[in-house]
């Protein structure tokens, strides 16, 4: 390598010794001219850094159901780097490909695999394992070392307080385990194992850890909730419809839609691999909203932007309920959405009310085939989850296709297809009803001072809504369908049903409307 200085005049140039002594090179008499040699030396840190002994195929499973394909680079059994799969089958001239799929996340996860902060074993809070192990020492048993420390206000609230602000030391896995098991151990024996509420890793981890930890839950009487409860970064909305593990339907159906919404999920950020899907149908005219407190990665692609205030969405979700049903289902009663409604919801289903004894009412439990005076009905298999549908003559029948009939081993039939049954969507349908008052929770008041430090709960209140109701064996019934337009407070005017409903969208001062959730 050769150096090339400015002619200068004459051989004595002080800069230009004092260049050649710097760089140690060899400079020519006149100083104009510097060689260097070497300087490759530093590439066999690069050159090492992307060889590799062989390539594996994998994906990054952990916390992720993208499931995305990687090639993976391994050295001395180290994975060294990773990159893209793009091998996937190609979804024809009409549909944007699939691959590359893969985030940034997943081209540095080999990072994690390695990192030195990678939690590798238990840790508890400081404050909770000193006062764990000195109570246990003192008693000479674990549950009753917990139950020490729960019983004991100031103790309790030591540890407590002290959540979020870091505070962690590493225990064995035998002391984990013995913390964990004294709590749920005084837990059930105080309270009731039902007050164990628990979530496991998503099924797309391991099936094992995910089904050890949901028996786990079953056998002991606990209440095994959905991951989705906490996940946050996958569409909700399809899950909590169709009950399926993620969406229906898969991300690339994205590109038929003409609307989308996005609420509660930031695909750009958490759904990388599928992103595009959501972006690429913007060309072909897809409207696109979305629903965030914040200018989020997603919102850039909004055509409309529902910025809402943090904690307000259930409002907001129960106001497009509101005007969805008024709309759809009372107003112009489109057909579509009633069958659809009767055939593959639960809202034709009779529910009993429970008398409070003052002329109100609350919606209880189904009523089922086993609570009916019916022979027929009460011998069926299963009779007790058998749920039941009445006709416009008011006759009860069983429409088929409940959670009897799954169980059921002769027929083993789960289809709700209504063959033997034509349901009647509300009791106003039949050729006789009444009117009853049934009594709603609300959590939307304003705080009364009188209440803080009470048990009384914080800013709720009851909302007296009425359903068209009829007898049944001595019970009063409505269906689903009656108790959710009450609840959303849909009015029919022409049904003149007790209570208080809003005069139209405006009314602020009644639960349900746009005008209440603006608010």
């Amino acid at each position: 390598m050769t150096a090339y200085f400015a002619p200068e005049q004459g051989n004595s140039n002080p800069l230009f010794k004092l260049g050649a002594y710097l760089r140690k090179g060899e400079a020519t008499d006149s100083g104009q001219q510097l060689f260097l040699k070497g300087g490759r030396q530093a590439d066999v840190f690069y050159r090492n850094r992307w060889a590799f002994d062989k390539m594996v195929r994998s994906t990054h499973g952990v916390n992720c159901t993208g499931s995305c394909s990687w090639k993976v680079y391994v050295k001395d059994g180290v994975i060294t780097w990773e990159s893209q799969a793009v091998d996937y089958p190609t979804t024809g001239n009409d549909m944007p490909e699939y691959e590359p799929r893969g985030c940034p996340r997943g081209a540095s996860f080999s990072w994690y695999t390695y990192s030195p902060t990678r939690v590798r074993y238990p840790y508890a809070r400081g404050v909770l394992v000193d006062m764990f192990r000195e109570e246990k020492a003192k008693h000479g048993d674990s549950v009753l070392a917990w139950r020490a420390i729960q019983e004991d206000p100031e103790k309790r609230k030591a540890y407590i307080s002290q959540r979020g602000k870091g505070g962690l030391i590493r225990i064995s896995y035998e002391e984990a385990i013995d913390i964990a098991s004294a709590a749920h151990v005084y837990t059930i024996r105080k309270y009731g194992p039902d007050r164990i509420n628990g979530f496991t890793v998503i099924p797309a981890m391991s099936q094992i850890s995910y089904g050890a930890g949901m028996r786990f839950l079953q056998t002991i009487g606990g209440v095994a909730l959905s991951f989705y409860d906490w996940y946050a970064d996958l569409p909700p909305a399809s899950p909590q419809t169709f009950g399926d593990q993620t969406d229906v339907p898969e991300s690339g159906d994205w590109y038929n839609s003409s609307y989308l919404m996005m609420w509660g999920s930031n695909i750009p950020v958490t759904r990388t691999p599928d992103a595009h899907f959501m972006v690429e149908s913007r060309y072909k005219g897809t409207k696109v909203v979305v629903v965030s407190p914040d200018f989020a990665d997603n919102t850039k692609f909004a055509d409309e932007w529902a910025r809402i205030e943090p904690g307000t969405d259930a409002a907001l979700a129960f106001a497009m309920g509101h005007v969805i049903l008024k709309t759809f289902h009372v107003d112009r009663q489109e057909p579509y959405f009633l069958n659809y409604m009767r055939k593959y919801t639960d809202s034709p289903f009779l529910v009993s009310l429970e008398d409070h004894g003052d002329g109100t009412y609350t919606p209880g439990k189904f009523l089922t085939a086993s609570q009916l005076a019916d022979a027929t009905l009460n011998s069926s298999p299963n009779a007790t989850h058998r749920g039941l549908v009445m006709e416009e003559d008011g006759r009860i029948v069983d429409p088929g296709g409940t959670v009897a009939d799954r169980w059921d081993n002769e027929s083993a039939k789960w289809n709700l297809a209504l063959d033997n049954a034509d349901p009647v969507m509300s009791i106003a349908e039949t050729d006789s009803f009444d009117t009853a008052e049934v009594l709603f929770p609300r959590f939307d008041l304003d705080t009364n001072p009188e209440d803080v430090g009470t048990d009384k709960p914080i800013g709720a209140g009851i909302v007296h809504r009425g359903v068209p109701v009829r007898e049944v064996d001595g019970k009063l019934v409505t269906t689903v369908f009656d108790i959710m337009l009450a609840h959303y407070g849909v009015n029919r005017e022409d049904l003149h049903l007790p209570g208080s409903w809003p005069r139209d969208f405006h009314d602020s001062s009644e639960v349900g409307t746009p005008a209440w959730q603006e608010e």
